[in-house]
């Protein structure tokens, strides 16, 4: 027997509309979606009824994982604190970001992100678990060892994107030397000598590294069908290297004239959430409402707060010309979902999946009152 849920007098967020109505989910997936009054149902007392979040980057997990510097927590118990402000806040797909490639002062030891990997995978198929949990693997490039640690992720069919960085000073992210003094020099405590020496050996490694692991990556996505993303692009030069990938996905440019260039050769621009909410970049660089003003803004990520995901399409559809509700929650739903080739979810339409959130607004912060996916009650 088919089970059925009905969730009525609820304010529809579709792609190109609201509609009142209600929206009965069968078998985990939207069977039909109906204007009015529904007789019998769950009542949604007016609320928004959107798609369930899909986050294509958040550095999250990591913040759970090793919350200071040198200390590592239980894997499970990480993933599942991760996975419980994720689903609260509304994301119903995840894609955890793992750090590929140990810097000269950071980052993890080869096969420390295979075991977390398995560790999530394991936690997923043990019912722990409320968002469907996806993997995407930041690879620095210009590491010595990037490669090899992602060579543990050959054969994992959970590893849907790819994005290549590189945080080398001078480069992408950090293009003046005081955005790459406040993050490395100063954050870090480290005297003018130490930090002379840092910016020398991090400048040898991005020479001798960097090009040749984007090819060999960008050839690792293709041969296995990854999504692959650019990251920080600043000039029409990265974007023209990224186009020649066959990069889908641009990460937080750093210019307009990179956003523009990345989105009109088809690629989907993505900038940070937070970015949204605070009203500009932390490091410096161009306000996301900048880019969603100029229709160059396609996909909004969590990053590092994962409430903010909900958050910024509110603040976009009350403050950006031209862009009304439905076209600020694609931002964070159906564009990154056919973005990363899931075409099963991101939309409330019939026959994808029931991830659907049920969202209240009085003032400016939205609230989560529930969310389901694949039609089960999972926040």
């Amino acid at each position: 027997m088919a089970h059925e849920t009905v969730l009525k007098n609820a304010r529809i967020v579709l792609e190109d509309d609201i509609l009142s109505g209600s929206v009965l989910i069968r078998d985990g997936a939207i069977a039909d979606i109906a204007e009015g009054t529904a007789a019998a149902g769950e009542d949604m007392e007016g609320d928004y009824l959107i798609p369930g979040l899909v986050e294509l980057h958040t550095d999250h997990l990591e913040i759970h994982y090793s919350p200071r510097a040198g200390l590592r927590w239980n894997k499970t118990a990480a993933i599942q604190a991760h996975d419980a402000q994720v689903a609260s806040s509304g994301i119903t797909t995840v894609f955890d970001c793992l750090r590929m490639g140990a810097e000269l002062d950071s980052g993890f030891r080869k096969g420390e992100m295979r075991e977390m990997a398995d560790a999530i995978q394991k936690a997923s198929a043990e019912g722990r678990l409320r968002a469907d949990h996806l993997l995407h693997l930041r690879c620095e490039v210009s590491t010595a060892d990037v490669l090899e640690h992602v060579e543990d992720f050959a054969g994992d069919p959970n590893v849907r994107l790819v994005s290549l960085m590189d945080h080398a000073p001078g480069q992408r992210q950090f293009q003046t030397m005081d955005q790459y003094i406040f993050y490395y020099k100063t954050s870090k405590g480290l005297s003018d000598e130490a930090f002379a020496d840092y910016v020398k050996r991090r400048l040898e490694a991005s020479d001798r590294f960097a090009r040749p692991h984007r090819e060999a990556l960008a050839a690792f996505c293709r041969e296995r069908g990854i999504a692959l993303a650019s990251h920080d692009d600043a000039t029409l030069d990265h974007v023209e290297e990224a186009v020649s990938y066959g990069t889908r996905l641009a990460e937080f440019p750093t210019s307009i004239e990179a956003a523009r260039a990345s989105h009109e050769a088809g690629m989907s621009v993505l900038m940070g959430a937070p970015n949204v909410v605070r009203g500009g970049s932390h490091s410096g660089n161009i306000a996301a409402t900048d880019l969603a003003a100029l229709g160059l803004l396609d996909v909004l990520s969590s990053d590092y707060v994962p409430l903010s995901l909900l958050h910024a399409p509110f603040i976009l559809a009350d403050t950006v010309e031209g862009m009304d509700l439905p076209k600020a929650i694609s931002l964070v739903s159906a564009t990154p979902a056919r973005t990363a080739h899931l075409d099963d979810r991101g939309r409330i339409a019939t026959g994808l999946r029931a991830d659907l959130v049920r969202v209240e607004r009085h003032d400016d912060v939205p609230v989560v009152r529930s969310v389901w996916r694949q039609g089960k009650r999972v926040a």
